[in-house]
């Protein structure tokens, strides 16, 4: 049997496909918009993707790098 390579800590909880640099989080989802964290705002870097600190959601730059 072959397992995949990535380890539990690679893999977001969620991960949203953007088109800007800077995104914003606050935790809150569609389901529930009450719940949540303090807003932070995020910058991705040459990596592509930036993770929340807070609630580890993914934040992918669309296309890869603008």
């Amino acid at each position: 049997m072959t397992h995949a390579a990535h380890s539990p800590a690679d893999i977001a909880p969620e991960t949203v496909t953007v088109t800007s640099t800077r995104v914003k989080c606050d935790g809150a989802s569609e389901i529930s918009p009450a719940l949540g964290h303090p807003r932070v705002w995020l910058e991705i870097d040459e990596k592509g993707y930036v993770d929340c600190g807070y609630c580890d959601k993914r934040f992918v730059l669309d296309g890869g790098h603008h």
